[in-house]
């Protein structure tokens, strides 16, 4: 058995707490795809099914919106307990791109999420949609940065060392690097199919207890066409890689 030691400590903390954090972010970039159909759907057909699961779903997301943030931001605090020198080394590169998603993708989602909350009966339906549209692509702008990060630490370009720590050359080379429209891609799909079999299963328990079976037949749906889709693209993305 290896020693317990202060590197091994490390790993395991944040190990633990990025395998929690990670479940998050996956599901509020699905299930926000999801509420950007239902209510477009709800606004071409003027069917009140899709407007009651939009409500029962935004619900969710609104929970793992906020599980995602606040475990977020243990991990943006363990860069810094953990992993300090590491931190000061590529902190220039890093840095800056973990603060393009707070200024972008967060603010947007933050911003607008209230309204997707609790502006049904505060803004016209075209409006919420919009704001409900502007969540969504920001979850994906989040996942942008954030891929953009770690694919940088697996394929590194666009930055030379310079005494002990690196200084970036060119941004669009650092976000761009050789790894990053694989990993993208890999995630975001990854994200929509795992959120497509929660859909999915949840839906599943409410046909099974014949509960609810019109919005629940609506969403099931839904996501096993989604699911037929995304589960053999994402083995070609992930050859790919």
């Amino acid at each position: 058995m290896p020693d317990i030691d202060v590197v091994v400590l490390s790993r395991l903390q944040f190990a633990f707490t990025i395998s929690f954090h990670i479940i998050f972010p996956a599901l509020t970039i699905g299930i926000s795809g999801f509420l950007v159909l239902v209510e477009a759907l709800w606004l071409r057909t003027g069917e009140e099914a899709w407007k009651r699961l939009y409500q029962f779903w935004v619900r969710i997301f609104a929970l793992s919106f906020g599980m995602g943030v606040v475990s977020g931001i243990v991990l943006s605090y363990q860069f810094g307990t953990n992993w300090a020198e590491f931190s000061r080394i590529v902190g220039p590169v890093l840095g800056p791109l973990m603060a393009y998603e707070v200024l972008t993708a967060f603010f947007m989602e933050a911003g607008f999420l209230g309204i997707m909350l609790f502006g049904w009966d505060k803004v016209g339906p075209k409006l919420h949609f919009l704001a409900t549209s502007l969540v969504g692509a920001g979850t994906t702008v989040s996942a942008f940065w954030i891929i953009a990060a770690n694919s940088w630490m697996q394929t590194p370009q666009g930055a030379h060392m310079e005494g002990d720590h690196f200084v970036p050359d060119s941004w669009l080379a650092i976000i761009f690097n050789p790894s990053f429209p694989y990993r993208l891609s890999h995630m975001v799909a990854g994200a929509y199919l795992s959120s497509a079999l929660v859909i999915a299963g949840v839906s599943a328990i409410y046909l099974l207890a014949g509960r609810h079976t019109v919005l629940a037949r609506k969403s099931y749906s839904i996501a096993m066409w989604a699911i037929l889709v995304l589960a053999p693209l994402q083995i070609f993305l992930g050859d790919q890689h």
